[in-house]
């Protein structure tokens, strides 16, 4: 029988996936909690200590996720809810992590999805809008370049936008990146973190390898083979998943990792850095004005937007191709709200 501290040591190889430093604890939502992504995702945030209380919610399935989780002996109390339940949902909860909606298929693009996912995600962001429209939201539903527009423009047809407050995680991205880069260099993934910047699809993911000691040295066809495998390592799980799926365990474990993440920074944590995809006034001069960079976290949400300092020869191209297809994304979330 695993000890509670070996247990916390396997879910967090790389890093802290859990911390906690001080007595206040968060009521988190998931909205879309009995799917691919949202079931390993519950079972992650039941784990982590900063979670005092877990509200699952989902067209089907969360009531069952919610008792068979529940029986996880951590502190956290654990409530599921049907489909008209949302609001229940909702309220009180100050964090809310939205796996919601359709998984990729083979031959399927993120922006494949985007009808679907569109406005699932709208309809709960309208509700998170009328009943937590204080609370921090972060969203996993894909496509991440588009659903987040989608949430801040229905937030603030609301008047509660908050962009300080609204999140997409890209943090898969990053650890993958950490991952792949480590099986290179025979590192440890633990010192081989890569800020990763731009979107989340595809050319839209931008590796900014050479600002890492372990990353600046590879060069060549393996750096232009790592950098495809960091933006379409997606395709990769869906290939061989074999039309059963896409990346949701990973996926989960990123969510766990970013959700908390926000939560120490709530708690007051400093020095609380990571990527993630939010208003930026970084490009918004090129029509971009949601980006993923650096981000400090704190007790307001984002607390200072990193700039993306000094890029190579290679990232620049990389930045290049990314910003007028993420211009493109965005776009097409706002004009699903206009």
């Amino acid at each position: 029988m695993f000890s509670h501290s070996a247990i916390r040591s396997l879910a967090a190889p790389s890093s802290r996936l859990f911390s906690s430093s001080s007595a206040r604890h968060f009521k988190v939502a998931v909205l879309g909690a009995g799917g691919g992504i949202g079931q390993p995702l519950s079972l992650l945030l039941k784990q982590d200590p900063l979670v005092t209380s877990l509200s699952l919610y989902d067209i089907r399935g969360a009531p069952g996720v919610a008792a068979d989780v529940s029986h996880v002996d951590t502190a956290s109390e654990v409530n599921g809810y049907t489909a008209d339940s949302l609001d229940a949902a909702l309220e009180g909860a100050e964090v809310v992590v939205i796996p919601a909606g359709v998984p990729r298929k083979p031959g399927m693009t993120r922006d494949d999805l985007f009808n679907t996912n569109a406005s699932i995600v709208r309809d709960l962001a309208a509700a998170i809008g009328r009943v937590a429209p204080k609370a921090s939201v972060c969203i996993i539903s894909n496509p991440v370049n588009s659903t987040v527009p989608i949430v801040a423009a229905t937030l603030e047809k609301a008047g509660v936008f908050d962009p300080k407050r609204l999140f997409g995680v890209t943090t898969l991205d990053v650890v993958r990146a950490a991952r792949f880069l480590a099986g290179i260099t025979g590192a440890s993934p633990a010192d081989s973190a890569v800020t990763v910047v731009g979107g989340h699809s595809g050319a839209t993911i931008v590796p900014l390898l050479s600002q890492t000691s372990k990353g600046k040295g590879v060069q060549g066809q393996t750096y232009e083979a790592l950098v495809n495998r960091i933006q379409f390592g997606g395709d990769e799980v869906v290939k061989a998943k074999d039309g059963a799926g896409s990346a949701t365990l990973s996926m989960a474990y990123a969510g766990a990792k970013f959700t908390n993440a926000v939560l120490r920074g709530l708690n007051g944590e400093k020095g609380v850095v990571t990527p993630t995809f939010v208003k930026s006034p970084l490009f918004a001069d090129q029509g971009v004005d949601f980006f993923s960079s650096n981000v400090e976290l704190g007790v307001n949400g984002v607390e200072k937007i990193h700039p993306i300092g000094e890029l190579s020869a290679e990232e620049q191209k990389l930045m290049e191709a990314c910003l007028p297809e993420l211009k493109k994304n965005i776009e097409k979330g706002k004009a699903f709200v206009a």
